[in-house]
């Protein structure tokens, strides 16, 4: 029943910010913004959404909450005047927010989300997988960075085709996640697979020599990468699992 509730809630939001509101909606509300009527068409919805598929009358104050606390959400988001994937995900973040209080208040269970939290916090597997993930993510990148750092000028210097921003840093990062939660899933085969498909950055068959040096220097941090992953996840498996 608990469960219930918090689909019923999600529900609602997902209809109303992502389904119930066409595109004339959104580009009036960006016009407009406070000013707009579907603004608040778009507001009131998310609140008799909530009660309606929550199907309890007397609940009627949680979607006042919810058109309230929704109206605060958007009018902060249009007032940037920026819609991009930052604001985008606190937008989202912020209702979810908002979603998981109400669902708490209904259900009475605050006291057990504490409990919860204080558990997580104390369970030996659930920190070595937090810290590891933590560890993937930021100081194996940076390690990987300052060990390749003397390629990476050489190859500045010498390739001066046109690259997405940071594009290396984010695709490093989504490899290492991914490598590591196979290995805690046991699904070794996977990474076999992921290096499969990375290894379209061959070398060149014309020789040519700048092209080989970028090839070179994305193998090696490719395989660094993948190494210190593969090391990390096996030593939270020894410990851990």
């Amino acid at each position: 029943m608990d469960s219930i509730v918090l689909l019923q809630l999600f529900l609602a939001h997902l209809l109303t910010d992502f389904v119930l509101q066409p595109t004339k909606w959104v580009e009036h509300k960006r016009t407009h913004k406070a000013a707009s009527v579907y603004f608040y068409i778009h507001v009131v919805l998310s609140g008799v959404l909530s009660v309606l598929f929550l199907q309890r009358l007397e609940l009627w104050y949680i979607g006042v909450v919810v058109a309230i606390t929704h109206f605060v959400i958007d009018w902060w988001k249009l007032e940037q005047g920026v819609d991009n994937l930052k604001y985008f995900l606190l937008d989202q973040l912020f209702h979810i927010l908002v979603v998981l209080v109400c669902w708490l208040f209904i259900i009475d269970g605050f006291d057990v989300v504490l409990k919860k939290v204080v558990t997580v916090f104390s369970t030996l597997k659930i920190l070595a997988v937090m810290i590891g993930y933590i560890a993937v993510v930021f100081p194996v990148g940076f390690l990987v960075g300052k060990a390749t750092s003397s390629w990476q000028k050489e190859i500045k210097e010498v390739v001066h085709l046109p690259s997405l921003k940071k594009a290396g840093r984010y695709i490093g990062i989504f490899e290492r996640i991914l490598v590591l939660t196979f290995i805690l899933s046991n699904n070794f085969s996977a990474i076999g697979f992921l290096i499969a498909a990375k290894s379209i950055l061959r070398f060149t068959d014309k020789g040519e020599s700048n092209a080989r040096k970028q090839t070179e220097y994305v193998l090696i941090g490719t395989l660094m990468s993948f190494s210190i992953t593969i090391l990390i996840g096996m030593l939270i498996r020894q410990f851990v699992f």
